[in-house]
């Protein structure tokens, strides 16, 4: 039968102990060396297995697997950080700067005592020097062609910060799990939120590359799956 783990780790099927039933594959947890130790350390003592002690062991060591992968799916291990902000009263340039340098597509703005005031994002920088940005009602095909058949006049932005940002952030708490964010971004319709603390002070930033990467990680560590005859 087909089996695909990571190295270092069993997969195996989850049984039910109150049942005594094999759960469906759907259902399978990759279980590691050391969700084994938890288990056993669970069970207080060393013990010589029976069957019902492996149907016990196998049983805790997946709650131990399930609750190492949650973590793992927690914001603040995924988030990028540390987050790059601005202030209100910063020019336009200064954010664009921003962005240029750490390769970014958005800003939060922050007051005096490092607080959450807003946002600003490229789209509110090329807006504000005419160039024409991507609409719900386009698609990315349709906005870049706008961009290459009109000539754009571009003007030189003179305003701060404040003049651009969106003052209503959608943001999200580092405990949260990674469903959470991706459900308020496809709710919101964002490609990004904030990740603030108890004073709401931003301490990192989940994007829509972020998801991708989950996503891709975990192909790879799937891999190809073995044959086991």
């Amino acid at each position: 039968m087909p089996v695909a783990a990571a190295p270092g780790c069993l997969r195996i099927p989850a049984f039910n102990a109150d049942r005594g039933q094999i759960m469906p594959d759907d259902n399978w947890c990759s279980l590691s060396r050391e969700d084994f130790e938890h288990a056993l350390d669970e069970m207080g003592s060393v013990i010589d297995v029976t069957v019902s002690d492996l149907i016990v062991i196998t049983d805790k060591a997946r709650k131990h697997a399930q609750m190492r992968r949650a973590e793992s799916l927690r914001v603040r291990t995924l988030m990028t950080h540390p987050v790059h902000t601005v202030t209100p009263d910063a020019p336009l340039s200064a954010a664009a700067q921003l962005l240029l340098t750490h390769q970014i597509s958005g800003l939060p703005v922050v007051d005096h005592l490092n607080h959450l005031a807003g946002i600003i994002t490229e789209a509110d920088l090329l807006t504000a020097i005419g160039v024409p940005c991507h609409r719900a009602s386009q698609n990315l095909w349709q906005t870049l062609e706008g961009m290459f058949s009109h000539p754009i006049q571009l003007r030189e932005p003179n305003e701060t910060v404040s003049a651009l940002m969106v003052t209503e952030v959608i943001t999200i708490r580092p405990q949260q799990c990674i469903e959470e964010a991706l459900e308020s971004m496809k709710k919101h319709r964002v490609k990004r939120l904030v990740v603030i603390d108890e004073q709401r002070v931003p301490i990192g930033m989940i994007t829509r590359s972020n998801l991708v990467r989950i996503f891709f990680d975990r192909m790879r560590k799937a891999g190809p799956p073995d044959t086991v005859d």
